[in-house]
């Protein structure tokens, strides 16, 4: 996906006395009728199928005092998860006793699927993922957890409380759309027990399937939410804020994001440092946040990823990670350097059994985000010994690009003048997309480069494209480099030198490079469709001939299958050439060749 240009996104933000934040509007919940104009245009599904677009299942981990965390339901009950997976759900399911979370905590953790699954719904989700934006597709090797804990006292049992968690596990990275149905899930189902559970999970099933760029109105357990689901062609930075129409009486609540924390709360304990975080995540370097609580830890994580966005985070990360996981020692060994991770925990072992990282965060107690942290230097290494010591960055490393200290200073301004939370998270969050824009534009701008002109596409030559070159990117950055767009100085060559050795442009390249190769091969179809195919056959056998027709019925195939970005009526035009090269063969090859049309 092309990242647009600083120039086009060059959206005021509000002045602090301007700026209300987007109430979220609450009507009494009633039941909704879906009238004509909504109805789905989802292929005909079976029970269940739904359901499985949203979510891979729902479980319930109690506390038992002789076997410990366990999982006592897992709905629907025919949902599948092996032992190694419910084992890493069960402990992360549960804060670590020294978090001391009383009452109800919600957070969320991410582990590795143990065994690949075929799902009969597999093409239908990737319908779906073709659409999204690159850091909200379906996590492939991965399951997120999302988890609303409960911990009350309770004299009449054993332990002397009440502990339990209600677990909602999916591939979709829709970390405020999940937590907002917990909130109005798990009250529930501590009250009601199986049953709310039952009826919740029917209502989920009957949810349309999460399209992008749709908007959808979802009933669930005698309320209305309203989300809209984003979509790749969204323009970086606009809200997804869904906007109340007049008629929506029956929509409960509305969400304005489906993914994004509040950056502004999450990196306050860290303030001075947020351009260096920035370039960390961005390089890929092995990270590890330490945190009070699974709340805190999971949220720091996620803002992390999330900085970088529009780019793809193409390492692993573990936003509340534990000495039970089942990566403990391949993440925590000191025989190998330690791996490209960003790791979020709360246990005090992990001072002693983590201290030879690189970089380590320790956040305190998260206060209201308008108190700022003091810590205005990197701290040494050396000086973390616990994981009581003060909250800051311990890293030896050293920024590429200079400080921006106008950023601070903006942010410093809008906490004098109490300018609200809402608009501190979204000066910081367009401060990040404009760094990582100014950052990306020229290697979209080289890689687009690499495609050959469209005028040079042979209809009779598969066209390809020119390798990328480290050196020659390097040497249009003179023009064309980040200078362009942003007023930060610094050793932006050797920020990029580092990136191109880094997953994270791995990741994207791929992406990239996919992406051209299936615009190439759209445009050698169009070249195709102006060649007169019925003149060049003249000249060839029999064999050649049907050489063609196979390999059109190739690229038609594959036309369909990936669903090319071609012309309107390329693929139509292509077919008919090649039934008129069919019928201009021996009646006997044609019956071979040539496929009825399908009425």
């Amino acid at each position: 996906m092309a990242l647009q240009g600083q120039e086009e996104i060059e959206e005021q933000i509000e002045e602090p006395e301007d700026f209300h934040e987007q109430d979220v509007s609450i009507s009494p919940a009633e039941e909704l009728s879906i009238g004509p104009e909504e109805e789905d245009s989802d292929p005909v599904l079976l029970p269940w199928d739904r359901f499985s677009a949203w979510l891979h299942c729902i479980c319930v981990v109690g506390f038992d005092l002789e076997l410990g965390q366990a999982v006592e339901v897992i709905y629907p009950h025919h949902s599948k998860l092996n032992e190694k997976e419910k084992t890493s759900i069960c402990y992360l399911s549960f804060p670590d006793s020294n978090s001391g979370c009383l009452g109800d905590t919600q957070f969320c953790f991410r582990f590795r699927q143990a065994s690949s699954r075929k799902s009969s719904l597999g093409c239908f989700l990737d319908h779906f993922d073709r659409d999204a934006p690159v850091c909200l597709k379906r996590d492939q090797g991965h399951y997120y957890g999302y988890v609303y804990f409960r911990q009350v006292r309770d004299k009449s049992l054993k332990r002397g409380y009440f502990q339990k968690s209600l677990v909602l596990i999916s591939k979709l990275p829709y970390v405020t759309f999940f937590h907002s149905l917990l909130k109005l899930v798990a009250p529930e189902y501590f009250e009601k027990q199986e049953p709310c559970l039952e009826a919740a999970c029917n209502d989920i099933d009957r949810w349309s399937t999460p399209y992008p760029g749709k908007i959808l109105t979802l009933p669930i357990m005698g309320v209305v939410m309203k989300v809209r689901i984003p979509a790749c062609y969204d323009k970086p930075g606009t809200s997804q804020l869904v906007q109340s129409a007049q008629n929506d009486s029956l929509v409960s609540i509305v969400l304005p994001t489906i993914h994004e924390v509040d950056l502004f709360r999450c990196f306050c304990p860290v303030f001075f440092h947020i351009q260096m975080l920035w370039e960390l995540v961005l390089l890929g370097e092995a990270l590890v946040v330490m945190a009070p609580s699974p709340a805190e830890s999971s949220d720091t994580v996620l803002a992390l990823v999330s900085c970088v966005a529009p780019l793809r985070y193409c390492s692993d990360f573990r936003p509340y990670f534990t000495i039970h996981d089942s990566e403990f020692k391949e993440y925590t060994t000191r025989t190998q350097a330690p791996p490209s991770v960003i790791l979020g925990v709360t246990n005090p072992f992990f001072a002693k059994t983590l201290q030879h990282w690189p970089h380590i965060i320790r956040i305190g107690d998260m206060k209201q985000a308008g108190e700022m942290a003091k810590q205005m230097k990197v701290k040494k290494l050396k000086n973390l010994k616990t994981l009581d010591s003060k909250p800051g960055v311990y890293s030896a490393y050293k920024p590429f690009l200079n400080k921006d200290e106008d950023i601070i200073k903006q942010l410093q301004k809008g906490i004098q003048q109490k300018r609200p939370s809402a608009a501190q998270n979204a000066i910081l969050r367009r401060y990040f997309l404009e760094l990582t824009q100014s950052f990306i534009i020229p290697l979209e701008r080289y890689v687009a480069s690499l495609m050959p002109l469209q005028k040079s596409i042979s209809p009779w030559k598969s066209p390809q494209l020119r390798p990328f070159s480290q050196e020659e990117f390097m040497r249009s950055l003179e023009k064309a480099g980040p200078q362009l767009t942003s007023r930060l100085k610094g050793d932006w060559i050797g920020l990029y030198r580092q990136f191109l050795r880094s997953p994270n442009f791995d990741g994207w390249f791929r992406t990239r490079r996919k992406e051209m190769t299936q615009k190439l091969e759209a445009l050698h179809l169009e070249a195709l469709c102006e060649e007169d195919l019925q003149q060049r056959i003249q000249k060839h056998t029999e064999v050649e001939m049907v050489d063609l027709v196979l390999k059109l019925k190739d690229k038609l195939a594959q036309a369909e299958r990936e669903r090319l970005p071609v012309q309107p009526g390329t693929l139509a035009k292509l077919q008919t050439h090649m039934e008129r090269v069919i019928l201009s063969l021996p009646e006997d090859l044609q019956g071979i060749l040539h496929k009825p049309a399908t009425p």
